[in-house]
């Protein structure tokens, strides 16, 4: 589970510096408490924006407390991160509402669009806020689709954090982590015995996880998303419209240059037939480090998606 500070839980409701001095304790405490168990607590690189008092945007009230105090914070805030929006999940034209209010492009409305793509995100809260209550429910609203809501997790105090923590599923810490989890989480996926072997040598991290493990995600919900009379279901054709098109597009196909330069970098062994092979230029991107997931499918109802590389971009030059 991935935790993001609700920078909506900062809306302007602390009249004095003592106030807020009790509640950023608070908010830091959990960032500890999470770290002790492998987790980080995203934040959003304009977080020091938000108006903790009113009127006032964060950054200017932090400069009213001492400066180890100012020096923490700052620090998790401007520097070390890790930042939510550096892997963005949800774009700015999708629709998600809490409470009657649009949350796009606040970390509810991240957490609640990676919760809906099969990767579990909760919430840390200030607390005296308006956001004191768990689970927070987000709907997501599609033009010409069934809405989808989520209920997040939100935290607010160190303890209950902490007893959230001691009981759920540990972090992914390797890459033969990754590898495990993709086994047991992706039903539609068949992944080649070799597969996640050209991960080895690369430095993990967990940004390049979540991006996997969203690409992963995506595949297998595409590879679902038909009816009974195996036609595709309009949500398979708005997966991809968001994600295999445009400026947002997770994936793409190689240019004809790079299908002639590197045809046989790009065909591997056929996972089910031994002997046969498939040319798999279809990918999915990583941006840092510069990753791509190859696969083949035909694109049918019912047929094999064969995920046969998770590595460094092979169609370097």
């Amino acid at each position: 589970m991935r935790l993001l500070t609700n920078d909506q839980s900062m809306h302007g409701q602390f009249h004095d510096v003592a106030s807020f001095r009790k509640a950023l304790a608070g908010l830091m405490g959990m960032r500890s408490t999470a770290r002790r168990f492998g987790q980080e607590v995203h934040c959003h690189r304009a977080l020091l924006a938000v108006q903790a008092q009113p009127g006032v945007p964060l950054r200017q009230t932090l400069g009213r407390l001492s400066e180890s105090e100012r020096r923490a914070a700052i620090g998790w805030m401007t520097r070390s991160g890790p930042f939510w929006d550096d892997l963005r999940s949800h774009g700015a034209d999708d629709w998600l509402e809490c409470r009657g209010e649009v949350v796009t492009d606040t970390a509810v409305g991240e957490a609640a669009f990676r919760t809906l793509h099969n990767s579990e995100c909760g919430l840390i809260s200030m607390t005296p806020s308006e956001w004191e209550y768990s689970p927070v429910e987000v709907i997501w609203r599609r033009d010409g689709l069934a809405d989808r809501s989520a209920n997040l997790g939100n935290w607010w105090h160190a303890e209950a954090l902490e007893r959230e923590l001691q009981t759920a599923a540990p972090p992914i810490r390797s890459w033969d982590d990754l590898r495990d989890v993709s086994h047991r989480r992706f039903n539609a996926l068949t992944f080649a015995d070799d597969c996640f072997m050209h991960l080895r040598g690369i430095p993990f991290g967990q940004s390049a996880v979540e991006r996997i493990l969203v690409l992963f995600d995506t595949l297998d919900r595409l590879a679902c998303a038909f009816d009974a009379a195996g036609r595709r279901t309009p949500e398979g054709h708005e997966i991809v419209r968001n994600f295999f098109t445009g400026d947002r597009a997770l994936f793409s196909d190689s240019s004809d240059t790079e299908k002639r330069e590197f045809r046989n970098e790009l065909t591997f062994g056929h996972p089910d037939e031994p002997g046969e092979h498939l040319f798999c230029t279809w990918h999915g991107k990583v941006r840092a480090p510069v990753l791509r997931v190859h696969y083949s499918w035909s694109g049918n109802a019912g047929a094999p998606l064969y995920v046969v590389y998770a590595g460094p971009k092979i169609t370097k030059r």
